[in-house]
């Protein structure tokens, strides 16, 4: 009986009215009939409409699916990237996320989720396929803030691939380091590789940087180059970072920090 009065309460007034429009049409009052049947396509459109809704839903849960398993591709395809790039390094080296980056610094710092349990120390080197993007200014036991090349108070010793002429390399605030060579006559061009310097003791030698996009030579004391970085920090998500087994003891020639 309970049962029966749970299908009576969900489907008693729709089998009701369905009788009603039967009955009407069999008595032969057709303008009733109208009535009731409009009566009758109303009540039953919620379920009418259902098995629409029930395929949209579907739709969108497949939407979701797909766009997961894309991203999922895209980061196996990142990771697998990065693996490659640490295993052409010769250094000892740790991979992690970029977990912290503020829009207001974005060519200033970022934040990466290693730090010293894994063996991160300060002044190490901080890499990204491409080439350098910075150095380590802190560590917790599982975070690293790191300098980015690019930030003003940054500055590295570099020379150029082709001709070896040397200069620092100094941050602008934007995607673009400035180049100062200290020859007054470089054998620079645009094109030409830069990479760090044989003189550098925070950074090893010979790490690519990126290459020089333009030359004002009526700069002084001596000419100025922008570079492009190897590395596109702007769509930096992982940071490659060297541990203590390969960083150097910080000198004065190239700290990145004031």
């Amino acid at each position: 009986m309970v049962s029966f009065g749970r299908w009576w309460n969900r489907h008693g007034l729709q089998l009701a009215v369905i009788l009603l429009v039967l009955g009407t049409v069999w008595l032969g009052r057709p303008a009733v009939a109208v009535l009731l049947r409009e009566l009758y396509s109303r009540l039953v459109a919620p379920w009418q409409a259902r098995p629409a809704v029930l395929e949209q839903l579907r739709d969108s849960r497949v939407l979701e699916l797909e766009q997961r398993v894309s991203e999922l591709q895209r980061q196996n395809q990142q990771l697998k990237t990065l693996v490659k790039y640490q295993q052409s390094l010769n250094l000892s080296t740790t991979s992690a996320p970029v977990i912290g980056r503020s829009p207001s610094h974005w060519w200033q710092q970022l934040l990466l989720a290693a730090g010293r349990a894994q063996g991160v120390g300060e002044s190490g080197v901080v890499l990204a396929p491409g080439g350098v993007i910075g150095r380590v200014m802190s560590t917790t036991d599982h975070t690293s803030q790191v300098l980015l090349i690019t930030d003003a108070s940054s500055k590295v010793g570099v020379t150029l691939t082709r001709s070896r002429a040397m200069g620092i390399l100094q941050g602008q605030g934007n995607d673009q380091p400035l180049l100062r060579f200290f020859d007054k006559d470089p054998n620079a061009r645009v094109g030409d590789g830069v990479v760090t310097s044989t003189f550098s003791t925070v950074f090893p030698a010979g790490l690519p940087v990126g290459r020089i996009v333009s030359i004002n030579w009526k700069a002084t004391p001596a000419p100025e180059a922008t570079v492009e970085l190897y590395a596109p920090l702007d769509q930096v998500e992982w940071g490659v970072i060297q541990t203590y087994a390969s960083t150097p003891r910080p000198e004065k020639l190239d700290q990145l920090g004031p």
